[in-house]
């Protein structure tokens, strides 16, 4: 049995239509800075000052689902506006959270790579805890 494969030249006709707004009307974020953050019974809703809103689901937080909801509201917001803190000495939550992490913006910390964010905060909180002991022995 013969099989002949014969090359057949097609030519497709692409049709563009004119865009009704140029690319400079269009909004393209470049950074996430936390403008407001409230909680629920499921989510911590963050409303970032590009007008965006992230809502994350507290099951993803475990620290912020077995806190009690006026534990949560115990929140500071770092300088930079990009991190949601937790003090240990203000409330009974300990931990902190970065919108690049909920974002995806391709920082080293998404789920392949998680390790890298859970190494931050532990390597965070040791550094906060070594600090509240110099300043407690220095009280002394």
């Amino acid at each position: 049995m013969s099989t002949k494969l014969m090359q057949v030249e097609e030519r497709y006709q692409v049709k563009r239509d004119k865009s009704q707004y140029p690319i400079s009307a269009y909004t393209f974020p470049d950074e996430a800075r936390i403008q407001q953050v409230g909680f629920d019974d499921k989510y911590m809703r963050v409303e970032l000052t590009d007008g965006r809103v992230l809502a994350v689901p507290l099951s993803w937080i475990p620290t912020l689902y077995n806190a009690l909801p006026e534990e949560r509201e115990k929140y500071e917001i770092n300088r930079r506006g990009i991190m949601i803190i937790w003090d240990p000495d203000k409330c009974s939550i300990n931990d902190e959270v970065r919108t690049a992490d909920y974002l995806g913006l391709g920082n080293g910390t998404n789920r392949l790579t998680g390790r890298k964010t859970m190494e931050r905060r532990e390597k965070y909180t040791a550094r906060r805890r070594r600090a509240r002991s110099k300043t407690a022995s220095a009280r002394r």
